[in-house]
């Protein structure tokens, strides 16, 4: 597989969010406004990077028997570090993402590609999973969060972008708002899915 294609694989045709439904918890917590959801893609994708490259050198030495507990290890010395980081320089994202960057820990996606990829293939192609992975992963979290946040506050990025006027859907910034957007764009990307199937069946 080229490397192109192992990136656009994690964007696209295996979306951790909408088409492997992996994360869920941050997914539908986090994603009530942009900041958020970008401050928590990227700090996942920083993880999926660091650790898809650690757990593809150790691979060979892990016994089999303790390779979870080894990946877990791995996965929460880079979750630490990150959490330390955006404690020290932006403080604003890690108050308001609170538990859910210590989460990322046990967060599917990383685990997933840590047992699925990374323990199985070379330190190049795994970087460049955990990138696609992460960045597929992002682009979610920042669209659910821009629907929300617009539709639901009017604002984007904590600016009001639609006007004194306009009469917020304040259900999208609650718990079921998460579920519904989530729902749209699950059915939306399964639809585009199942029209380029169609094209690809007709040629």
């Amino acid at each position: 597989m080229k490397s192109v294609d192992v990136v656009k694989k994690g964007l696209f045709a295996d979306n951790p969010t909408f088409v492997q439904l992996l994360g869920m918890c941050p997914t539908l917590a986090v994603t009530t406004g942009v900041a958020n959801g970008l401050g928590m893609g990227l700090s996942a994708t920083a993880v999926l990077i660091c650790s898809n490259v650690v757990i593809s050198l150790i691979r060979r030495f892990v016994p089999n028997k303790i390779r979870i507990a080894s990946y877990i290890v791995v996965i929460a010395g880079f979750v630490s570090m990150i959490e330390m980081l955006l404690a020290a320089y932006l403080p604003a994202i890690s108050k308001s993402l609170g538990l859910f960057i210590p989460l990322i820990v046990v967060n599917c996606i990383i685990l997933a590609r840590a047992e699925a990829f990374a323990s199985k293939n070379t330190v190049g192609k795994s970087a460049l999973d955990g990138l696609g992975m992460g960045l597929g992963f992002t682009m979610a979290l920042v669209l659910i969060s821009a629907i929300r946040e617009l539709l639901g506050n009017g604002t984007l990025l904590g600016y009001a972008v639609l006007g004194s006027g306009f009469q917020p859907a304040t259900m999208l910034i609650l718990p079921p708002g998460a579920f519904i957007v989530l729902g749209l764009l699950i059915g939306i990307k399964q639809w585009l899915t199942g029209r380029k199937e169609a094209k690809h069946n007709d040629h």
